[in-house]
């Protein structure tokens, strides 16, 4: 090729390459991030590094801001009401990962304004609100878009939809230590609240065929995963809406927290004998006082079904263990990446067109095969856990 040649096709590559540029700029599609915690990072950290959404966090404090705004990423810091209002204003999209009480608010101005809205909440009052507001929206309602409740309603219902007569679904998410110590032998990984609303609000199962609701801390269990013993006992708010989705379709459908033996006893003391159920911000210090966080967690999931298929009892299972790793030299750990890639997969499905584009959106309506597929999605694929274990 001539050196004339080889500048006119350098000249035609770049011009290819500022108009694919261009057509990524005006697909690029604007997302307010609430909350610059843990997984507000985490999220930011995922989105930036995949492109196609401009980004914007907001936030009441100027500390975490300050480390959003490092990743390149636009901040607004929240001094008054008025500024969350204009957080959400004007924006494709927003993802909450505020408090779960600020969830009604949120989803409120998203829903006046036509943004999609997306959450983490576990609080069973603050999704069915949002229900009835997603009747009347022009864009998305999505709660619910985390680890459990979230992907873990994605596996359940893939199982369920294998059988002819779906009998019992059983599913089962723990966010450990990896190392555990003490009597506990837990360590703080996420939201002291979040972890104290489940151990105390009413929990939600199909029971006998009919939605019930049950206590928490109630219906231990003992099982063994790989070798390695836990319990598993009723916590509030992983089931998502699949009671609704399953009701008068399957006998037992219920939800349950992962733990190593010992935990549930102990909760059950603390909780219900001294009675600090009753006195949420002092159990909220005590936890935040005396149990150590850790980054070295692994999240444990264990889903089965069970039910007629082909004229025979058949059984259904899914089993994984994720730990934390490395984004845009970024070290997530095991609960922010899994919680995040929930929010952000339902966002890219949304954004995408695979899901629908206004109303209430259950964890459920997500294909598994799509969310897999999905780029966000492939943070929840079988891990080489030797080598992850080792990092």
């Amino acid at each position: 090729m001539t050196d004339k040649a080889k500048t006119k096709a350098a000249k035609a590559d770049k011009k290819t390459e500022a108009a694919n540029a261009g057509a990524a700029g005006a697909n690029t599609k604007k997302v307010t991030i609430l909350g610059a915690g843990k997984i507000g990072f985490a999220m930011a950290v995922l989105l930036k590094e995949a492109g196609s959404y401009e980004l914007r966090v907001a936030d009441q404090s100027k500390a975490q801001l300050k480390a959003m705004a490092a990743l390149g990423v636009d901040t607004l810091h929240i001094a008054k009401p008025a500024d969350l209002a204009k957080a959400v204003d004007g924006q494709f999209a927003v993802l909450n990962a505020l408090p779960f009480h600020m969830a009604i608010e949120v989803a409120t101005l998203a829903a006046k304004q036509g943004v999609h809205y997306f959450d983490l909440t576990e609080d069973v009052q603050s999704t069915h609100a949002i229900r009835k507001l997603a009747d009347k929206a022009k864009s998305v309602m999505m709660p619910q878009c985390g680890l459990a409740p979230g992907f873990i309603g994605i596996v359940g219902n893939d199982l369920a939809e294998r059988f002819d007569q779906l009998q019992d679904l059983k599913m089962r998410v723990g966010a450990l230590p990896r190392y555990p110590q003490g009597t506990l032998r837990y360590n703080l990984t996420w939201s002291t609240e979040g972890l104290i609303n489940e151990y105390i609000n009413p929990c939600e199962a199909l029971v006998d065929g009919e939605p019930l609701t049950v206590h928490a801390l109630e219906g231990l269990e003992a099982f063994a995963l790989d070798g390695i013993e836990y319990e598993a006992f009723n916590t509030s708010g992983g089931l998502g809406t699949l009671t609704e989705t399953w009701a008068g379709k399957a006998r037992n459908v219920d939800y349950k927290s992962i733990r190593y033996p010992g935990h549930c006893a102990i909760l059950k003391l603390l909780l219900n004998e001294l009675k600090l159920r009753d006195q949420r911000e002092l159990l909220n210090q005590i936890f935040d006082n005396a149990i150590p966080a850790t980054r070295q967690d692994v999240i444990v999931v264990f889903a089965s079904a069970t039910g007629s298929k082909g004229g025979r009892l058949m059984q259904e299972s899914y089993s994984a263990r994720i730990v934390g790793t490395t984004v845009a030299g970024h070290a997530l750990t095991a609960i922010q990446l899994t919680t995040a890639a929930g929010i952000c997969c339902a966002l890219d499905l949304v954004a995408n067109g695979v899901l629908p584009q206004k109303g209430f959106i259950g964890q459920e309506h997500i294909q598994f095969a799509d969310f897999m597929a999905n780029r966000f999605g492939q943070y929840y694929r079988t891990q080489d856990l030797n080598a992850a274990l080792a990092a």
